[in-house]
């Protein structure tokens, strides 16, 4: 079986995934990568009492699965299973408590991570202020900031597994000293350039904005408030600072941790690189997503959505990264003692919007923010159930006694968590597919892949309704080029103009509602980039920031097009979108 692969997804391949030969030439087609993958993780059939012929027949099944682009794991489970690095996972939490013997400990084990393909997270929240006594120098603290240009500085010498270039998280509490600094401290370009920010925001902090209310600033070391501000004030800094750059975003620390399956083992204080897998210290994460675009199937003269398919796909997704967790080489002790004391998995989606053109349904529609909740409802529902199986025959999670699932007298688990909404954003491109639960960014789009290589392309089911209705003429193609968007004066349908509305053109209150909707039928976090165009205000980002945390979402990033230079999408051939 031979996957269907665009151009651009055999050039993605190549460059990245595929294995090559000591003198750097591709040595696998992606058939063969397909086959690699599914045959390493079904090894870990064995381990739970297969034979070699029933651990064949899962391992046909993966890869059949895989092949098909229905379903696809993380980057690093692609480019490491089969091969001697054989580390899959691609998010990681790492504690950084207060001394300088765990910050250069977390920096150490950061180094390890990153060359196994691995992202990492960091709290940075226990640190204690800048400017803070240190007892036993009788000196003074560098603060959290200062810290994390180290960790920065680490990464970026870092080779991800030959491939991948390390990306961080860093968070601090919105009630941490330090916090103004934290907000502000990417206004410099280049500063910090391999993390993104989050300002970990609680409930009552929230409150204190709307009501235009105090809070104060806590020293870690000593819990002292050290200086009363206005919320809104800070607030209104965090916004400015969206505004201007694109970061912070924010994580609701509150919503997170209400979701924390194993609260006896600890809170909740940051998550990976895109914010999508909240996790405690020492855990990891292997994430996957079902290509949506491949399960609908025509009926009459339209399409509908094949929820059975979704059913089988989810089944067999939950199977294969419950093997990874079991057959995956972890880079640390601790880590690989939690994961599977937890065994943690997130299976999510792509391909959201291509399925809604399909169905004729805009992006922008009540109906798509329907469709969002039932579909994600049928996966987590599904993927539960494979995972209550999947405990029947090899035992729950070792530490489902301590979770909140047992408090509830739930039938066991096999995995802490299930479902997670990853950004998806170079497996996509191999899938065909659209990004995660992301509208159409652009018609025709410039991603910068890593290596600082430019990938050009048209969105190919644009494309393909385009020639079906004998309009994609030479005309059409340069001015799409050109802007990324339907030309006003193309023969293009109103209907069909609707169907095909970009990121850009979607009102921000819509992209916040898809990703709440998604987020109500997940157990981790939803990576989702609500998209503003460069003429956004600063109220426009206050209210989405405001909205998310009113629909219950554990996170909230937003970008103003162009508001950073080097961005790694861009609308068209060249310059950010108009």
């Amino acid at each position: 079986m031979r996957p269907e692969l665009s151009d651009t997804a055999e050039y993605i391949l190549r460059l990245r995934y595929l294995k090559k030969d000591a003198e750097g030439n591709v040595a696998e087609t992606p058939e063969e990568l397909f086959r690699r993958v599914a045959d390493h993780v079904g090894r870990a059939e064995t381990v739970f009492g297969a034979d070699a012929r029933e651990a064949g027949k899962v391992a046909d099944e993966f890869f059949e699965t895989l092949t098909r682009l229905e379903f696809l794991p993380n980057s690093p489970c692609l480019m490491n299973a089969g091969r001697e690095l054989g580390q899959l996972a691609a998010c990681f939490v790492l504690p950084v408590n207060d001394s300088l013997e765990s910050i250069f400990e977390a920096v150490k084990d950061t180094a390890l991570i990153h060359q196994s393909g691995g992202g990492t997270g960091f709290s940075f929240s226990r640190l204690r202020p800048k400017n803070d006594t240190v007892l036993s120098t009788s000196g003074v603290a560098c603060g959290p900031v200062s810290f994390m240009e180290v960790f920065d500085k680490a990464t970026d010498v870092i080779k991800q597994g030959g491939a991948r270039r390390g990306a961080n998280m860093g968070v601090l509490r919105v009630d941490h000293p330090d916090i103004e600094e934290f907000v502000t401290a990417k206004r410099v370009p280049s500063r910090l350039s391999c993390f993104n920010l989050s300002v970990g925001v609680t409930d009552s902090f929230m409150e204190a904005v709307l009501e235009d209310g105090l809070v104060g600033l806590v020293n870690p070391r000593n819990k002292a408030v050290t200086k009363t501000i206005r919320a809104r004030a800070l607030f209104d800094l965090i916004v400015q600072c969206a505004w201007a750059t694109g970061e912070p975003g924010i994580l609701f620390l509150d919503e997170i941790n209400r979701a924390n399956p194993t609260p006896d083992l600890g809170t909740i204080e940051a998550t990976n690189p895109c914010g999508e897998q909240p996790l405690l210290p020492y855990e990891s994460c292997t994430l996957g997503s079902i290509n949506l675009a491949r399960m609908c199937r025509r009926e009459g003269n339209g399409w509908v959505v094949d929820f059975d398919r979704i059913a089988k796909t989810a089944r067999t997704a939950v199977r294969f990264l419950d093997d990874v967790v079991e057959i995956n080489r972890y880079p640390l002790v601790q880590i690989r003692e939690m994961s599977r004391a937890n065994r943690k998995i997130g299976l999510g989606v792509m391909g959201f919007a291509h399925l809604l053109v399909r169905m004729g349904i805009p992006y922008d529609s009540d109906e798509a923010v329907r469709l969002a909740g039932d579909i994600m409802r049928h996966i987590r529902l599904h993927a539960h159930e494979a995972s209550r199986e999947l405990a029947v025959t090899r035992g729950p999670f070792p530490n489902f006694p301590q979770s909140i699932h047992s408090r509830r007298g739930d039938p066991p688990l096999r995995n802490a968590t299930v479902t997670t909404i990853a950004p998806t954003g170079t497996l996509s491109m191999i899938a065909g597919c659209s990004s995660g639960i992301e509208p159409i960014y652009s018609l025709y789009t410039t991603r910068i892949v890593p290596g600082g290589i430019s990938v050009s392309s048209m969105d190919p089911l644009f494309e393909e309704t385009a020639q079906a209705l004998g309009i994609l003429d030479k005309t059409l193609v340069e001015e799409v080029k050109k802007t990324g968007v339907i030309p006003p004066h193309s023969r293009i349908p109103e209907g069909l103009r609707a169907l095909f509305k970009t990121a850009l053109e979607i009102p921000p209150r819509r992209h916040v509602e898809i990703q709440a909707a998604f987020q109500e039928y997940t157990d981790n976090a939803v990576s989702k980039t609500v998209n503003f165009p460069r003429d956004a205000t600063l109220e426009d980002v206050r209210d989405a920031f405001i909205l998310a945390h009113r629909l219950r979402c554990k996170g909230i990033t937003v970008y103003r097009d162009g508001s950073r230079p080097g961005q790694v999408l861009t609308c068209g051939l060249a310059s950010p979108c108009p």
